[in-house]
């Protein structure tokens, strides 16, 4: 029988939780009150019976606002307006169920936990991990979305990032995870290629003698992504005169060689990439409306590497161990001397995943001995002439956040506490749950550390 945890707020009734434990248990999952250890876990339930501003915090606090997937089940009196299931979902909430009817309500919540559990055992999976990295909120957030569109949908899918941030790994591992039994495979085309004059054989394929050149017959595109995964990387440079011809092809699932007359079947999951704003595109008359919305069934917004800044060391620590497994087979990574994590963490990356992947392969190829990557490893064009200056960390945005909080009603003692669970939080992340080297950073002993978190996880 599957785990789960539960927390309770807001005046929920013992009975009520007696009642939701049952209806779990007999769909299979066993419901544990929260802990330091199992909260953190993987999904669980919030249950509550007034909604004030303890239910806010419980959400922000058990769903690490969003990473870990929290439903907040409704167990009091009457109905709940409709407004405050946007703001528990604001709060961290992944759902809202109300419990007026206890089967349905335990029926719905045991369902999407399932789901989530299947969605998170994929993320954590080998697979995944190898080839997309990454623990922060935002890169779990968009993973999860995802896997579940890869393995339990056959939808299409836009993938919108900016270069080199893993639009066609993410690709490929969209047409890796499709559960077709008959899977076909992944046809990449690069739209940035493909000129105007032969786009029709690229997609369509011809016939033989179809224009001068064409000596024999060839299958194009959508025959040889028949039953698999079609990519269009750079979607948004797909000649003009194609898009019609791609949208009728989407909806018929059917077309012809140039220079044929027979109709020929396909049947394939499109996925496409692009780094430009389609349905600016689409606004200004340079990209089909109606294709737009063929293609944008799943949208998919990859971050960019400065908006999840915690996974820059541990993308750092796999890129060296792949340069380096040649030389050094089956062996950890060297560590980074401190220098140079701060080095990595303050460089601007605007290749994102790519550039920081390149640098270091350079920085395996400098490196010899047994020893940490030092600064004297890095390339002479990387090193700074002078010490970079700090940055001030009491930025415009951070004044921003504490402006919001006031505005919110939050004093200043929840402003201190959170500001410190959010930098404890990062530390840990960045330093990959060393707590010393993460309590160095913070400036606070291993055992202050230890105690904060310990206390954190209790309240």
């Amino acid at each position: 029988m599957a785990s789960i945890w539960h927390h309770t707020c807001g005046g929920v009734a013992a009975a009520s939780v007696e009642a939701v434990r049952r209806g779990l248990a007999q769909r299979g999952l066993d419901v544990q009150a929260a802990s330091a250890q199992n909260c953190r876990a993987g999904p669980g339930l919030l249950l509550f019976a007034n909604l004030d501003a303890e239910v806010r915090d419980a959400l922000q606090d058990l769903s690490r606002r969003g990473e870990t997937r929290v439903i907040a089940l409704y167990a009091g009196e009457g109905a709940l307006a409709g407004v405050p299931h946007w703001s528990l979902l604001e709060a961290g909430a992944a759902d809202v169920i109300e419990m007026a009817a206890l089967e349905q309500a335990a029926a719905m919540a045991a369902a999407r936990i399932r789901r989530w559990q299947q969605i998170d055992d994929i993320v954590d999976s080998p697979l995944v991990k190898k080839n997309l990295l990454g623990n922060s909120p935002a890169w779990k957030r968009v993973l999860r979305q995802i896997v579940e569109v890869a393995a339990f949908t056959d939808a299409n899918a836009l993938i919108i990032g900016e270069s080199g941030t893993g639009k066609e790994l993410t690709a490929r591992l969209m047409h890796t995870l499709d559960v077709r039994r008959a899977k076909g495979q992944l046809v990449v085309l690069d739209c940035t290629t493909v000129m105007s004059e032969l786009a029709g054989s690229e997609f369509f394929g011809h016939e033989r003698g179809a224009f001068t050149g064409a000596t024999g017959p060839r299958d194009g595109a959508f025959a040889l992504a028949d039953g698999g995964t079609l990519f269009l990387d750079e979607a948004g440079e797909l000649p003009v005169a194609m898009q019609p011809q791609l949208l009728r092809v989407i909806q018929e699932r059917s077309y012809k060689r140039v220079g044929g007359t027979q109709w020929h079947k396909t049947d394939f999951r499109l996925v496409c990439a692009t780094n430009r704003a389609l349905e600016d595109e689409v606004a200004r008359g340079a990209f089909r409306g109606d294709l737009y919305w063929r293609i944008a069934t799943c949208i998919f917004r990859l971050p960019p590497l400065r908006e999840r800044p915690e996974d820059i060391l541990p993308l750092a620590r796999q890129f060296l161990a792949e340069a380096l497994a040649e030389r050094r087979p089956g062996a950890d990574p060297p560590p980074l001397q401190e220098p140079v994590r701060d080095y990595l963490l303050q460089r601007s990356f605007p290749g994102n995943v790519r550039e920081l992947r390149q640098l270091m392969v350079r920085i395996a190829s400098r490196h010899v001995g047994e020893g940490p990557i030092t600064v004297g490893d890095l390339p002479e064009d990387e090193r700074p002439t002078t010490a970079p200056p700090a940055p001030d960390w009491r930025s415009l945005d951070f004044d921003t956040a504490v402006h919001s909080a006031l505005r919110l009603g939050a004093g200043l003692r929840d402003i201190s506490s959170h500001a410190a669970d959010v930098a404890i939080r990062i530390a840990v992340g960045e330093e990959e749950g060393n707590l010393q080297r993460a309590a160095r950073r913070l400036g606070v002993t291993d055992r202050a550390l230890q105690m904060r978190r310990a206390e954190r996880l209790r309240s």
